[in-house]
């Protein structure tokens, strides 16, 4: 049986699990979705924590006593997830150095308390870094508009960066163009460019999921053949948007040094509307320096009827003829993907609300 996703390395993308427990490191799974499947990286966030704490009893004994050293709970989690992302690295690691430094990343987020802070996404992110020490760690950093700033600096430090909920073109343009300048002043600085690493982790399902709700309430022929049209459409521009940025003197300059592209990250490829594919945002989000970081089910889909073809630079002036008949049939996709923005912050600070009173569950 062919192995679709291991076929996809000839298009030039990876698929990144976007999974990670205690339980599937130690059990194996994890080591066999490497070896077998072909996943070529991992990714996590406080939901993923909160559901692997949550939902067996692997973490108890280490928990209850790193409570019982008088450890509160955000910092007995810092400590077991710590752990999980080491033991990931290290099964990745082999993958890291066969591919140059280009997969075998491991994405640990900052508090998701910090997205509006700065200073605090700076300071979280060297502690996380150096509490991990593996070179193919990724710092998950939310790219909003304080998140920025860190990012640059932290990228100028040498520190590998997943920039995540990305739902605008102008947000996923400014964090682009963030990481070449970073690049840029490395270079200046004498420092090597070719160690650092970044993915630009764009977000798809929640878009539609959005836009297919106002299409709804409209209620016009125009606006119900537009369902299921946004979030391609949106992440295809996203994608003409780093063909331009990556290329040119400055960023041909940088390449020659070493520098890798930041590659656009597929996130949230889970299909949330089970009328559509269960596999439509892979199929059709497929082409060269590209990751799809994809849940299980997702990943087992494609494995069984998936389709290897490059497509995601196939039309662009099919997406942008699908924004335009959105705008004119009355969606604001800038309206929609500020408040997706908002609503993944929320949602993250509830699921890293909930993880840690799961941690203090354990007390018994």
């Amino acid at each position: 049986m062919t192995n679709t996703v291991k076929q996809l390395v000839n298009e030039g993308q990876s698929i990144w699990q976007d999974d990670i427990s205690r339980e599937l490191i130690e059990n194996g799974a994890l080591k066999a979705a490497i070896e077998e499947t072909g996943i070529r990286g991992v990714t996590s966030n406080p939901t993923i924590f909160q559901k692997a704490i949550a939902g067996s009893d692997t973490y108890d004994a280490e928990i209850k006593a790193l409570l019982a050293e008088g450890k509160n709970a955000a910092e007995v989690f810092q400590t077991v997830a710590v752990k999980d992302i080491q033991d990931t690295c290290d099964l990745f690691r082999p993958l890291y150095d066969e591919s140059n430094r280009v997969d075998g990343y491991v994405s640990l987020e900052v508090l998701p308390s910090l997205a509006r802070d700065t200073k605090g996404t700076l300071e979280n992110a060297r502690i996380l870094w150096k509490a991990v020490n593996r070179p193919n760690l990724m710092i998950k950093v939310p790219g909003t508009v304080e998140g920025v700033p860190a990012i640059r600096q932290l990228l100028v430090e040498g520190i590998n960066v997943n920039v995540t909920l990305l739902f605008s073109l102008s947000n996923y343009e400014a964090v682009a163009r963030t990481y070449i300048e970073a690049l840029q002043v490395r270079s200046d600085l004498g420092e090597p460019v070719d160690h650092v690493a970044s993915v630009a982790s764009f977000f798809v399902s929640r878009v539609d999921a959005a836009a297919d709700k106002q299409l709804d309430g409209i209620g016009s022929d125009d606006a119900l053949a537009l369902r299921g049209k946004a979030a391609i459409a949106n992440a295809v521009l996203a994608y003409e948007k780093f063909e331009e940025l990556f290329s040119g003197e400055q960023w041909d300059a940088l390449a020659a040094k070493g520098a890798m592209v930041q590659r656009p990250l597929w996130a949230s490829t889970g299909v949330k509307n089970p009328s559509y594919s269960d596999t439509l945002y892979v199929d059709t989000l497929i082409g060269p320096d590209t990751v799809n970081t994809a849940p299980l089910g997702t990943i087992a889909a494609f494995l069984d009827h998936g389709t290897v073809a490059r497509t995601v630079d196939a039309d662009y002036a099919g997406a942008h003829q699908v924004m335009a008949d959105l705008a004119a049939v009355g969606v604001d996709i800038d309206a929609i993907t500020a408040k997706l923005e908002e609503d993944g912050i929320a949602s993250f600070m509830t699921s890293y609300d909930d993880l840690l009173a799961s941690v203090d569950s354990k007390k018994a």
